[in-house]
Parts: C-alpha cells; structure tokens; sequence
C-alpha cells in the first residue's frame, strides 16, 4: 500500500468509490477484508491496513471484517495499545457468518444473492459427511433456481457453491441427476454440468478432466477477484498447474496477502 513498505506487497480485498444518496461525490475507500479462520493479530492487521490506506490517499476509510470461521469466540472488533500515555483505540464493524445460522429461515426467504453463499459457506464448515454435504448442496441450489435471478446470476452462483461445497466424486452422479431434475422442473436449463464436470446424464466421461478444468477457472476468477487482473506469468501457473494445486490455491485464496506467498516467486 505504501512504496517504502518494508512488509512486502499486501493487497486488500477490495477498494470502492461510492456516491451519497443526494448524489454527491464521496470519495471514501471500503475496505472488505474477508477471514477464515481464526487468527491472534486479525485486530491488528485491520488496524495496519486502515492506517496505510489513509495515509496513503488522506480520504475517509470504512473497514469492514467478515468472519468465514466456525470459532464462536473469535469475534474481533478493535485493536487497542497504550503506552506511556499515547494510547490506540480502533474499532471496526464484524460480520460472523455463524450468527446466521439461528436465522437461516431468514436466508431461505431472501432474494440476496449473498444469502446463498453466506448458506454455502456455513453449510461448508458445518457439514462433513459426504451424502449430507450432497443434499445441502442440492437445497441451496434448489433455492438459487426458485429466485427470480438471470441466467448469468444463477451460472455464477452455481459456480461459487459448486466451488464452496465439495462433495466426493462418488456421488458427482446423484448430485448431478438432481440438478437436472430440477432444471426440467423449473424449464431452466442454465448450468452445463455435462460438459462442465465430463458427464452425460447417468454416464461417467472423463470426470477428472472436468474437474480440473473447474478448478482451473475457479482459481482464476477467485484470483482475480482477489489480486485484480492477473500478470501473464501468473496466468501461465494457472494454465500448467495440476489439480492438487488448483485445489490449494482456492482454499488459501482467503487468507493469503500476496499473489507470490499463494502462486510462488516469479
């Protein structure tokens, strides 16, 4: 954020310029920082991010916190330190994913979009054993295609929970037969699970490749959406990387701070 940054490049989730509701310019950075799993000094690396950004623009800077974890006693809000009567007190709105959970009605009834994912992320965490990971999968899909959404709308949410919900290969027949079942239902043949994942309906064809080539572009729209838009060299690691590593990258991409302690050196 800083030329003289002696801790390496650091990148933010996202930075937005925003207008007031009377349609005036305010030119104010957001600053969405996105967390999956617990971490001791979070408190304080929202606090270093806040002060980098102001100092480097002089504008006004909304921190916000998404917790992704399962941990009901991780809730940072603040970092604080004193010393000798100079004294830090910074605080900044939280987010838990898990609160939801005791208004998941809540989430069924909204036409967010987010909803589905907040859904996808908790049902991840939450659930382990594959047959029941399969059906939570299939109900917040089944939902996705009972909003009035678009036809991009619900590919890329598809992609996105497809993506959240990993379920093992042994049941990608069954998952993939509900879909289909709930496609002819609605008359809404949006999501080319065929061709995405290698399969004709009730036949297996070269369902590795399938997935590689999801994980592939998974971990490139996450990347980008993360780092913005991606250097060639990057493109190419993507392109030549295995499914195993495709797998890695989309689970770290959370937490990473650099494109090089996620991909590598150039």
């Amino acid at each position: 954020m800083t030329p003289d940054s002696t801790s390496g490049r650091r990148y933010a989730d996202k930075l937005v310029k925003v207008f007031t509701l009377d349609g005036d310019e305010a030119w104010v950075l957001i600053h969405v920082e996105v967390q999956g799993e617990p971490e001791d000094t979070f408190g304080q690396r929202m606090y270093t991010y806040q002060y980098r950004l102001r100092d480097r623009y002089g504008v006004d800077v909304v921190s916000l916190a998404v917790l992704a974890d399962t941990s009901p006693h991780f809730r940072p809000n603040c970092y604080q330190n004193t010393r000798w009567g100079c004294e830090i007190n910074y605080t900044f709105p939280m987010s838990k994913l898990i609160d939801f959970e005791s208004n998941w009605k809540v989430l069924e009834q909204s036409d967010n979009v987010f909803a589905l994912v907040v859904m996808a992320q908790i049902k991840a965490k939450r659930v382990k054993e594959g047959s029941t990971r399969k059906d939570a999968k299939i109900s917040i899909i089944r939902l996705m295609f009972e909003r009035d959404y678009s036809k991009q709308q619900i590919q890329e949410l598809f992609n996105v929970i497809d993506w959240m919900i990993q379920i093992p290969s042994t049941l990608d027949e069954d998952f993939l037969n509900a879909i289909y079942a709930i496609e002819e239902d609605k008359k809404m043949p949006y999501i080319n699970t065929a061709e995405k994942v290698g399969l004709e309906k009730g036949e297996l064809i070269g369902i590795q490749k399938g997935r590689q080539e999801t994980l592939r572009s998974t971990a490139k729209s996450l990347i980008e959406i993360k780092f913005g838009e991606l250097p060639e060299w990057v493109t190419h690691r993507i392109n030549e990387a295995n499914a195993n590593q495709l797998d890695n990258w989309i689970k770290n991409i959370l937490t990473t701070e650099s494109l090089e302690s996620l991909i590598g050196k150039h």
